[in-house]
């Protein structure tokens, strides 16, 4: 388990040196350190209404998740808050499932971030969404009670085409190296 020193060194580190993938990702790196490091407390919810947030590129052979946001009305890939103790990555894990109903797992041993993105969210918050490949099986999405009813798998160009704009770039560089992530799937 990481001190909370190497948890905010190991996250700035890896946001620092990711290269971006678009656009809106080369202008979000920088926007996420200058924000991330003002922050006495990045991955608590409720320090400050900018916080760091964990997201998930769930791929299978089926494609790619994604689920319509309950409030925003728009299809996402699951995700959300970093609960107390917990990195992104295992946030976005522990949400992923959460919001989906399905047994995933990370997509190499160590937890590899592919994408940042800074965004406006819900209630004034603004998010330092960091987001990961997990994979899961070919089982449907079945969301628990209180969650989305709308989780599916879509193919790779219905998720481009339906996907909020700031998950299609993440999209794009996820499916270019889909053959690292299920070497079987191509």
């Amino acid at each position: 388990m990481l001190t909370p020193q190497e948890l905010r060194d190991r996250v700035r580190r890896s946001v620092a040196e990711h290269r971006p993938i678009d656009e809106r990702e080369q202008a979000a790196i920088p926007e996420f350190l200058r924000a991330f490091d003002l922050l006495e407390h990045p991955f608590a919810e409720d320090a400050d209404i900018v916080h760091v947030t964990g997201s998930a590129i769930v791929v299978g052979t089926r494609g790619v998740v994604l689920h319509k946001h309950k409030r925003l009305g728009i299809w996402l890939q699951p995700g959300g808050h970093v609960e107390s103790g917990e990195a992104p990555w295992e946030g976005a894990l522990r949400e992923a499932m959460e919001e989906t109903g399905l047994a995933l797992r990370f997509a190499e041993e160590q937890p590899t971030m592919v994408h940042v993105d800074v965004h406006a969210a819900p209630k004034g918050h603004t998010h330092l969404d960091l987001r990961y490949v997990l994979i899961g099986d070919d089982s449907d999405p079945a969301p628990p009670e209180g969650e989305s009813p709308d989780a599916y798998w879509f193919s790779w160009d219905d998720a481009i085409a339906n996907g909020e704009i700031g998950l299609v770039g993440a999209l794009r560089a996820v499916r270019v190296d889909l053959g690292t992530y299920l070497p079987d799937a191509i």
